[in-house]
C-alpha cells in the first residue's frame, strides 16, 4: 500500500484517467493521499501574440472543472493540482513536493520516436525518485 500517490491526468484524455484513479484508490493505504495532477503546457513566446489573453486562465479553469467532475464521478477523495510548464518536469516536481511513493500515469499509443511508452511517461519513468505505474 502507498501513502502518497500522484495520478497524472491529461484532461484531453479524461476517459483514461478514470481507470488510473481507480487503480490509485485500490493501491492507496487507508490513510493515504491521492493527488490528481494536470499540467498545462506553456505557450512559446513567439505564439503569445496570436492567442487570446485569457487562454491560460480558461485552460486552468477547464482543467480544474474536469478533474473535480472525475473525482466526484469515481468517488475518490483526492486533491487537485494544476501546474504550468513541461508535463514530465511538473509531474516529477509534484511528486517530490507531495513526498509521493508512487506516480501513476497513462501512456498513449507510441509512435516511432517513443516506441515503448509515451514521451511524457518515458521521461517520468526515467527520472522519478519513486515507483511509477504506467497504464496502457
Amino acid at each position: 500500500m502507498y501513502s502518497s500517490i500522484i495520478v497524472a491526468v491529461d484532461v484531453a484524455q479524461i476517459d483514461r484517467a478514470e481507470s488510473i484513479l481507480l487503480k490509485a484508490s485500490a493501491l492507496s493505504s487507508p490513510d493515504g493521499r491521492i493527488t490528481l495532477v494536470n499540467v498545462i503546457e506553456e505557450v512559446p513566446g513567439y505564439l503569445t501574440i496570436e492567442i487570446p489573453d485569457d487562454l491560460m486562465m480558461t485552460a486552468r479553469t477547464d482543467s480544474e472543472t474536469r478533474l473535480r467532475a472525475l473525482r466526484d464521478r469515481v468517488g475518490v477523495n483526492a486533491g487537485i493540482e494544476i501546474r504550468n510548464g513541461s508535463p514530465a518536469r511538473e509531474i516529477l516536481t509534484a511528486a517530490e513536493a507531495n513526498n509521493a511513493d508512487l506516480i501513476i500515469i497513462a501512456s498513449h499509443k507510441p509512435d516511432l520516436s517513443n516506441y515503448f511508452i509515451g514521451a511524457t511517461a518515458d521521461r517520468v519513468v526515467r527520472h522519478a525518485k519513486c515507483s511509477v505505474l504506467v497504464d496502457r
